[in-house]
């Protein structure tokens, strides 16, 4: 009885950190999995954006099946999200047009067959305050969602456009390289 308790207590005290595991970035939490649409998203990785000085959110990548390899995962017909956390209070505006940009950045020869879908998906982006979150989740054959606690959620149709926006963060020219880094897991 008493082997079987110690051993009861060594596997429960082992056991606790990998239940408990999550990355801390700028203080946001991202859990090591999370489920979306009955599938287990593993964090890919996390990092945080900032412009000159200021920190201005932070973002988790979450898939099926991590990656190291950006193209690998932009590509990828796999559910998947991006969580970003609020450091700061953002305006409508500077959230759409920072992923506009992205968005041209990365697909300047698709923009004509993105144009309208993109329209959609800036209309359901609300102003953003410290501490919001914003969900972005493209499930293969049903589109991308945004989800925030604010604003309206919306679906956009079409892999092309989940590229596009997952290509923001993880594309060629990235809105920022260190959260891309982050994002692909490479600064574990």
């Amino acid at each position: 009885m008493k082997v079987t308790l110690s051993a009861l207590v060594l596997s429960l005290t082992l056991a606790l950190p990998a239940l408990a595991k999550e990355k801390e970035v700028a203080g946001v939490k991202f859990p090591e999995t999370i489920s979306v649409e009955g599938k287990e998203l593993k964090l890919n990785g996390a990092g945080l954006r900032t412009k000159a000085i200021f920190k201005v959110y932070t973002a988790g990548l979450y898939v099926e099946t991590t990656s190291k390899d950006s193209q690998q995962l932009i590509s990828s017909d796999q559910v998947k999200r991006v969580r970003m956390t609020m450091l700061r209070d953002l305006e409508k505006s500077k959230i759409t047009d920072a992923i506009s940009d992205g968005i041209e950045k990365n697909n300047k020869a698709q923009m004509a067959a993105l144009k309208q879908r993109l329209d959609t998906f800036n209309a359901a982006i609300p102003d953003l305050k410290k501490g919001d979150e914003l969900l972005l989740t493209y499930v293969p054959g049903q589109g991308t969602t945004v989800e925030s606690k604010a604003g309206q959620k919306i679906s956009v149709e079409g892999k092309d456009f989940a590229d596009a926006l997952f290509g923001v963060w993880l594309g060629k020219n990235p809105v920022d390289g260190d959260l891309k880094d982050g994002m692909l897991g490479k600064e574990d």
